[in-house]
């Protein structure tokens, strides 16, 4: 095929195809085969639907698009640097996966401007995508009014068959259907390829008839490799059904153009080498050297600056006249967009007294929940079928349901991974609304994968975990999570805080709800807990802090959460028997470990050599605070099944215990 008498539109695809080709064969490192087989598709999505700004990324109106199958994230970097994206170069192309550049080897929004949610692992970004959908429709409820439309846009997902193999996509997209998300598109890369090879090994499923029973609109455009008019009539159609999502399957051929490697695994993950590109650009008819694009290519795909330059100003003239004729929502709509908090949402936050009454610190959670409910109305979330244990309905609203996307109350059902994940994405809108997510703590185990992303992207979640250590007694060993709390704490930018009363409650949450690129991590207990002398709200953003004091003190009790009043019952015991003691709560070791020098030595003196430190969970970690001449009560074996306040006093979380083990010191 000579390149004269190719279409344009066929030029235009075959430079995103060759600018993987090339970039991958350049990196020797890459998966070229999605790119040159999605991009059909990606090109009459970018081309014909798409609605965004290369110029200005982050206008706010823009559709959203996830590539979900990460792993082809060249496809991603060819259509923004063809569009115009300045994030991405030619050079960034030309260095990918290389130090310092904009093209990592999957994509990184926190990286690459332009790039919405960070993708990679298979399923995350679908499930992104669904949460970019509920912020879209969360926001559209309160805000639209009938003669003035002020959020209104699209979700389009890219995915494969490995998402789809993936138990969360399948989490979320169940979810999406019952929500009815109709400004959720999701196009499937059907090419039956893995990196193990066929998918008939593992995969062969029936994948539209799974969709039609989550409720969602589905499509199937049988040649995706050629049948432009195919890709371009199917999202049309997708567009017009309003009261579900759609998934449309595009039947394509990976690694389409290479003679002897399209349809194979060898190119799904793998540099073509020199000999089959050259054979691909003969197939192709691309006769241009490496990195090299046409002037009419890029001026065909430069026509999205104009269009997106035209879009935002449309759409920064209907904000003005939102401004004139609703002015309060305006207002309240505009600080969110902007990241800023609201004046003085701090004094929400409940205090309390050592006279007051033990509640467990799930029920100061709900306490602090509603109180912030009314003070921040950007805060959304939910439970996974956990609510009513996990203490998390905000009383100021109903349940976000289909038709009733105004409200804040999120009902995930039990799916943990998904609630995660979804939580991600609308964190990842950039719209201001802040997500909350629940379970038992034992359970973020199943949504751990989610976690690191939040951690990763910057996203900050506040993941709400009750039932937090063997004192939630009766369920046993499958649901008391002796190693969590010490395997959360590894994983990076993530803030893990084990509250021990109502005031370090709020001071987490404090913490939690201004650390926005940073995801918070609250661990509460299920047993009632003393309010106690000395907490403080501030005082945990230290993360640790002296509580109780004496002059000169010669032991150091340090606890967190429940423990921590099981300190201060021992310091007292001691004390009468003349030993001179001081009490730490260390609720957060991540805030904690990022003080200064001078602090860190005020709390934990180094001349203080014998410390006890006390947590209901695995020892991992807590040597560096305890030290080589320190101690401590730890649970190093899983849990049993007995009321809670005989697993403690079994595993010798008792006030003699304590006593004993510090005198031994």
């Amino acid at each position: 095929m000579a390149v004269a008498t190719q279409s344009l539109e066929t030029q235009c695809i075959n430079a995103i195809r060759f600018l993987a080709i090339d970039a991958v064969e350049k990196a020797k490192s890459g998966h070229p085969g999605l790119p040159m087989g999605a991009a059909p598709m990606a090109f009459v999505l970018w081309d014909q639907f798409m609605r965004f700004n290369p110029k200005n990324p982050r206008w706010f109106n823009r559709d959203r698009f996830v590539l979900s199958a990460g792993h082809g994230c060249m496809l991603q970097y060819a259509l923004m640097h063809l569009a115009g994206y300045d994030s991405v170069s030619i050079d960034d192309i030309k260095n990918f996966r290389q130090w310092g550049a904009n093209t990592p080897g999957h994509p990184e929004n926190f990286e690459t401007l332009g790039i919405e949610v960070t993708t990679g692992p298979l399923g995350q970004g679908i499930c992104n995508g669904v949460g970019l959908a509920m912020a879209e429709a969360h926001l559209a409820a309160r805000f639209n009014k009938p003669d003035c439309t002020v959020v209104d846009h699209y979700t389009y997902v890219i995915l494969g068959d490995g998402c789809n193999m993936e138990g969360v996509s399948g989490e979320a997209c169940s979810l999406a259907g019952h929500l009815g998300l109709g400004k959720l598109i999701a196009l499937y890369d059907d090419n039956h390829i893995s990196i193990d090879g066929s998918t008939d090994i593992a995969f062969t499923e029936d994948v539209s008839k799974r969709f039609e029973a989550y409720g969602w609109h589905v499509l199937h455009v049988e040649d995706g490799n050629g049948d432009l008019d195919a890709i371009a009539a199917a999202i049309a159609e997708a567009k017009k059904v309003t009261d579900k999502p759609t998934m449309i399957k595009v039947t394509t051929t990976i690694g389409y153009g290479s003679p002897n490697m399209a349809d194979t695994s060898g190119v799904h993950g793998a540099a073509l080498g020199d000999s089959e590109i050259a054979l691909t650009r003969e197939n192709l008819g691309w006769d241009h050297e490496p990195f090299v694009i046409p002037e009419d290519v890029t001026a065909r795909f430069h026509q999205s600056v104009e269009k997106g330059a035209s879009a935002e100003a449309e759409w920064n003239q209907t904000l003005a006249t939102y401004r004139t004729k609703y002015a309060d929502d305006a207002t309240l709509f505009e600080r969110m967009l902007s990241g800023k908090l609201p004046e003085g949402w701090e004094a929400a936050l409940p205090t309390y007294t050592p006279d007051g009454k033990a509640i467990a610190t799930r029920k100061t959670s709900e306490a602090t929940l509603n109180a912030l409910a009314p003070a921040i109305p950007e805060l959304i979330g939910g439970s996974a079928d956990l609510a009513k244990s996990n203490n998390t309905l905000m009383k100021i609203s109903g349940d976000f349901q289909k038709g009733a996307y105004e409200n804040r109350n999120l009902r995930f059902g039990v799916r943990e991974h998904g609630m995660g994940a979804i939580c991600n994405g609308i964190a990842l809108h950039n719209s201001g609304l802040i997500p909350y997510c629940a379970t038992f703590l034992v359970f973020a185990d199943f949504m751990r994968a989610a976690i690191r992303l939040s951690a990763l992207s910057e996203a900050g979640v506040l993941y709400v975990m009750t039932h937090d250590s063997i004192g939630l007694g009766e369920d046993g060993p499958t649901h008391q999570p002796v190693e969590t709390i010490a395997s959360l704490r590894a994983i990076p930018n993530l803030y893990v805080i084990r509250p021990a009363d109502g005031n370090e409650t709020s001071g987490a949450y404090k913490i939690a709800i201004a650390s926005r690129k940073t995801p918070t991590l609250m661990a509460f207990s299920r047993q009632n807990l003393p309010q106690l002398d000395g907490s403080s709200i501030d005082a945990v953003a230290k993360g640790a802090y002296v509580l109780s004091d004496e002059a000169d003190a010669e032991i150091i009790l340090i606890g967190t959460g429940s423990e921590v009043a099981l300190c201060v019952e021992a310091a007292k015991q001691l004390r009468s028997e003349g030993k001179k003691v001081r009490v730490v709560s260390m609720p957060c070791w991540e805030l904690f470990d990022a003080q200064d020098a001078t602090y860190k030595e005020s709390v934990l003196p180094k001349a203080v050599t014998k410390r006890l430190a006390v947590e209901a969970g695995i020892e991992m970690g807590w040597g560096k605070y305890y030290g080589a001449e320190g101690d401590m009560i730890s649970v190093n074996r899983f849990g049993a099944s007995a009321p809670g306040g005989r697993i403690m006093q079994e595993f010798g979380y008792t006030v003699e215990n304590v006593v004993a083990r510090a005198k031994a010191l």
